[in-house]
């Protein structure tokens, strides 16, 4: 019952929202809000950063110190050159999933830039806050881990993998399943994977190419790169394209 001793309308009860019953609606909003937000501040296509949320900011003695002001700085590089490109809308916003580390350098080296940055957060049951440097109107939180990836990579023109884990593993290896079978066509997104060295000691695809799992062609979806320079060039040059197709 409402204020007015009413019952209150499905769309206001809040604990049938909440129910099993409701699980349809709940990812349908995950779904139709985000889709709603991103096209009236006119958000044409993202790059997206993986990576560590254990990338350390103060500690050089950490593993993976340099790769949070490495990132921070292809995120400001990439954002900057961004912002003047036409047509009308934003194209290649900086992405993340929200998180601190990686994708924290990422969001910060965008706003350094003076871009409008995106943190697509998700609600865990150790709440992950987001990093200080996304921009409020596209701050977004999921309770689907599948809608939000589906977001993550819906809009990506490039998806750049700096080190990471799990979670970096996971949405790594759905990007590349999505463009093997086709579901994204092999020349709409670019891959990078950041860090050769790390990279090439945690994933051995030339392993998975001895033994038939991939194919020599399925090696060639991503590319590897190590220096902010070569990997700004590399994506300049690669996304410019997309700009072409909307002139």
């Amino acid at each position: 019952m409402n204020e007015k001793g009413l019952p209150d309308k499905a769309y206001d009860n809040a604990e049938f929202l909440i129910s099993p019953e409701a699980r349809t609606i709940r990812i349908l909003s995950e779904y139709l809000e985000p889709e709603t937000r991103l096209d009236r501040l006119k958000v044409n296509n993202t790059i997206l950063f993986l990576g560590s949320s254990k990338a350390d900011s103060e500690d050089p003695k950490s593993p993976l110190h340099k790769y949070y002001w490495e990132a921070e700085e292809l995120a400001c590089r990439l954002a900057k050159w961004a912002i003047p490109l036409k047509p009308k809308g934003k194209n290649f916003v900086i992405c993340t999933g929200a998180g601190p580390g990686i994708m924290e350098a990422a969001n910060r080296g965008a706003a350094r830039a003076g871009g409008k940055t995106i943190g697509m957060n998700i609600s865990l049951p150790l709440e992950q806050r987001p990093n200080p440097y996304i921009s409020h109107e596209l701050a977004f939180v999921f309770h689907y881990f599948f809608m939000r990836k589906f977001w993550l990579i819906s809009r990506a023109r490039a998806v750049i993998a700096f080190p990471g884990g799990y979670g970096t593993l996971d949405e790594f290896f759905e990007t590349m399943t999505l463009i093997q079978t086709g579901k994204i066509a092999r020349d709409e997104v670019v891959v990078l994977l950041y860090g050769e060295e790390y990279w090439r000691k945690v994933l051995n695809f030339e392993a998975l190419m001895k033994y038939g799992t991939i194919s020599p062609e399925d090696a060639e979806l991503f590319t590897y790169c190590s220096d902010v320079g070569e990997a700004f060039a590399f994506l300049k040059k690669r996304l410019l394209k997309f700009c072409k197709r909307s002139d």
